[in-house]
């Protein structure tokens, strides 16, 4: 095996919530300790505009990096209803045809043949694109490994269900390192069978069968952070397991924040003025959104407690706020309608997180020590939050998964005001604790540089 000075990897991206994101951070690490190799970067129009948007102004691309245009999927003239994920699987039933396509295109424009494809795992059937190019495969996770298995293991999972009549409230106790996890944790997709399996559902079932072809399976977290159980199982599965650590983010974090004057949105100014560990931070991401009558009870909740609160809020969902709410509480809170999340969770005076629980919020909410308040909405957020909770106890689920005023409060007195047999007390030690672990496996040398090292080597031999 040689190094290839002229190799050209192309990259698939699924062009939905932070997939985007996670894969082109990926990309930029990858051309920096490889700038012998052409990336050709592949995702519709729509996400990669927003993804350019993502970064600041001033991201100049490395001259190894090309990014390409697909076409959505979504016939002229097509009238969507509605219905959950429509777009992503209308994406991925032409998805094949277009990105082969696409790649066949970019390869006659550059006289490169494509060695390596490196693609969101989502996209299960990047290895048969592979194969049409004699090229090897490498898939991105970019969620927390217990999804990973509870995809792997559908099939055993549905059947389980299917025959042995198991409850949404019991524990998968018979799926490698998901013991704490219940049925009801599951992503949808996992359970979806018959006619609820869409696209989307039929393409994460094969996850198990298809990404065991891989040249290489590479996860976007600390192999530190995950069970055990779960990593030796894993690791058992595929040709190359590799822990790449948290790619979207640098590490250490800056010692210090920022001039506060320097931050546009007034964030971090109205946090200077507010004690030490009294706000409590609302985001729910970019795609995550609350049922009307969820958003007027947290509203209600906040006001009454009468505890600071920054909330990241898009400006269409202001009007379902209760009746006056934002002119009563402007001297309690702000609400604003993106945050600088990382330098928010730096703040000294933020003292909890309600939040998604997406895979991205968690990771931030751990490498800044902040414990948690979960309302999961869609995907993998159930299986977060129960991590969050069950695994890690840096946290806590709102009841029954949904926010009601009196059940919010509850939790809300318990962290600021009640803490009688020291569960908030013990949350915050933990999530230190786990903020050291994450500090330590970040350092050179240790098994993610390793890991990402190890890929770097995968990509460039031929």
């Amino acid at each position: 095996m040689s190094i290839n000075t002229s190799k050209h990897v192309a990259v698939l991206a699924f062009p939905s919530s932070s997939h985007p994101k996670t894969m082109m951070d990926l990309l930029l690490k990858l051309s920096n300790s490889a700038p012998h190799i052409l990336f050709s970067f592949f995702s519709t129009q729509k996400s990669n505009e927003s993804l350019l948007s993502s970064y600041s102004d001033d991201l100049q691309l490395p001259s190894n990096i090309k990014i390409y245009d697909v076409e959505d999927g979504v016939p002229m003239g097509y009238q969507f209803t509605g219905k959950p994920h429509e777009q992503v699987n209308l994406f991925l039933k032409a998805a094949p045809e277009i990105l082969t396509r696409r790649i066949e295109t970019v390869v006659a424009e550059t006289g490169m043949k494509i060695s390596c494809i490196i693609s969101d795992a989502f996209l299960t059937f990047s290895g048969e694109i592979a194969d049409k190019f004699d090229a090897s495969w490498v898939a991105l996770w970019v969620a927390f490994p217990t999804s990973l298995s509870a995809h792997f293991y559908t099939q055993l999972i549905r059947n389980k269900c299917a025959t042995q009549n198991i409850g949404k409230d019991e524990l998968l106790d018979f799926v490698p390192g998901l013991s704490i996890l219940r049925v009801k944790d599951l992503p949808a997709e996992v359970l979806a069978v018959g006619e609820k399996e869409s696209a989307f559902s039929k393409e994460l079932s094969q996850i198990g069968e298809k990404l065991a072809k891989a040249n290489a399976v590479i996860i976007n977290c600390f192999e530190e952070l995950v069970p055990e159980v779960i990593n030796n199982d894993l690791k058992s599965k595929f040709i190359n397991y590799l822990n790449l650590g948290f790619i979207s983010m640098t590490l250490p974090p800056p010692p210090q924040l920022p001039e506060s004057d320097s931050d546009a949105t007034g964030c971090l100014s109205w946090l200077d003025k507010q004690p030490s560990k009294s706000v409590a931070y609302i985001a729910f991401g970019t795609k995550a959104t609350l049922p009307e009558k969820e958003l007027k009870a947290l509203a209600e909740a906040l006001e009454f407690s009468k505890i600071p609160f920054l909330w990241s809020l898009k400006e269409n969902l202001k009007e379902k706020l209760p009746n006056g709410f934002v002119e009563r509480t402007s001297k309690q809170g702000k609400i604003v309608a993106w945050t600088p999340q990382t330098l928010v969770l730096a703040h000294d005076s933020v003292a909890i997180f309600i939040s998604h629980a997406g895979f991205n919020s968690v990771c931030e909410s751990i490498v800044y020590g902040v414990p948690m308040i979960c309302r999961p909405v869609f995907g993998d957020h159930m299986t977060m939050a129960r991590m969050v909770e069950v695994g890690w106890e840096i946290g806590v689920t709102v009841e029954d998964g949904v926010i009601t005023k009196i059940g919010l409060l509850k939790i809300l007195e318990m962290f600021f005001q009640d803490d009688d047999d020291g569960k908030v007390k013990k949350m915050r030690e933990n999530v230190h604790q786990l903020k050291k672990v994450v500090l330590m496996a970040a350092l050179p040398g240790c098994a993610a540089a390793k890991d990402f090292n190890k890929l770097t080597g995968i990509i460039s031999m031929v």
